[in-house]
């Protein structure tokens, strides 16, 4: 697997970091090629259980599928230009390469409601609580103002995705509400977060894209999944990337990363 050593490629202008900062996201297109989307696009088809000409067979709004470290998955996270991205956005040597894709929640058409489109961040680190089920718990882990086990989320497109695809919905800006939010509970954290009014007054994007785009997005976004109205179902991972150290909002040397930088201005705006 390549390392994340890689210095030649500047994938991202300094107005995409810029963007990054304050919108809290960027779009990477032709990050991964199209033939490896195509290639993991068959292995999930094949475990859906779905035939991709018989629509009948599409019974389910959504399917959840993973975890995926198959040749096409693991390259497709592990291109130049990508981690040069991760470079840039997390810091040199600031994040952990990925060996897969994790899980794939594939969407269908479909008029029943998939129950999972509720604004939310993905938390990042279990209960610090004794009880073994509690820590396995999903909906009680936590996310906190330094981001501890997550550097990045991220969302790959492995197929076309349109505005009618069930594309995943983007508060632009709301990382910054976040941070604040998260600031009084310091190390610690927060659990069972309820977002629904958390930035509703900003701006909303949707990650739609050709196969091959990647968008790459501050972990404190605030986002959702919608219903699939379209026609073809939407293939798309939503992995993190991983840190190899916390962040740090207080550095003596002044050498913040965007996703730092972007905590140091929702928390010091002057």
């Amino acid at each position: 697997m390549p390392s994340n050593t890689i210095r030649h490629v500047r994938a991202l202008s300094d107005a995409q970091l810029d963007q990054f900062v304050q919108d809290g996201f960027v779009r990477l297109d032709n990050a991964f090629p199209r033939r490896l989307a195509e290639e993991g696009r068959a292995i999930l088809w094949r475990d859906t259980g779905c035939d991709p000409v018989d629509k009948k067979t599409w019974t389910r709004p959504v399917i959840r599928l993973g975890y995926y470290g198959q040749e096409p998955f693991r390259e497709a996270v592990n291109t130049p230009v990508l981690h040069a991205a991760f470079d840039q956005l997390v810091g040199s040597g600031r994040w952990r390469p990925r060996a897969d894709l994790g899980s794939f929640p594939v969407r269908f058409p479909h008029a029943d409601d998939p129950g999972d489109t509720g604004w939310h961040v993905d938390l990042s680190f279990p209960s610090p609580s004794d009880d073994r089920d509690e820590r396995n718990d999903f909906s009680s882990w936590r996310v906190n103002v330094t981001s501890r086990g997550r550097a990045l989320l991220m969302l790959f497109l492995f197929s076309d995705v349109g505005e009618p695809d069930a594309p995943t919905r983007i508060r632009v800006g709301s990382h910054l509400d976040m941070a604040r939010l998260l600031q009084p509970a310091g190390e610690a954290g927060m659990s069972h977060l309820m977002l629904a009014d958390v930035a509703a007054d900003h701006p909303e994007a949707l990650a739609v894209g050709e196969p091959g785009t990647v968008y790459l997005c501050h972990p404190f976004l605030i986002h959702a999944a919608q219903p699939h109205r379209g026609s073809r179902p939407r293939f798309m991972a939503q992995p993190p990337l991983h840190p190899a150290e916390a962040v740090r909002l207080e550095r003596e040397d002044g050498e913040y990363s965007p996703v730092e930088m972007a905590i140091r201005r929702a928390l010091h705006p002057d």
